[in-house]
């Protein structure tokens, strides 16, 4: 997989989409309604933003009923890990970012499907 770094700090840039990037980042997989409800945006916002970084490859989707779970794209390449890496530890403690995985560890099971209908 080819990601060029433009594309990537493009991504970054931001604030939804590197919000999205870092959860996913520290959850693994989750669902438009909870990306929606950590970072407390609209739906269609989240749903924009999303495909954005699906179309730039750096998140996968995969349908499950009415629900969309996305991921990091298992296939990154290594620099594109690190730099997610690097900036999950440099924005740990600041804010909205602290607030984004507290309100996610707050939420009781995972996956959620059952609460987002």
């Amino acid at each position: 997989m080819n990601i060029k770094p433009t594309d990537l700090f493009a991504a970054l840039s931001h604030d939804t989409r590197l919000r999205c990037l870092l959860l996913l980042h520290a959850f693994d997989e989750l669902c438009v309604c909870e990306l929606t409800g950590a970072i407390g945006a609209s739906q269609p916002h989240m749903s924009r933003h999303l495909a954005q970084l699906r179309e730039a490859r750096l998140v996968s989707d995969r349908r499950e009923g009415l629900w969309i779970y996305y991921c990091l794209n298992p296939d990154l390449p290594d620099w594109v890990a690190a730099v997610l890496d690097e900036t999950a530890q440099g924005v740990f403690g600041m804010q909205p970012f602290s607030r984004d995985l507290a309100t996610m560890a707050a939420s009781p099971d995972q996956p959620v499907a059952a609460r987002c209908a």
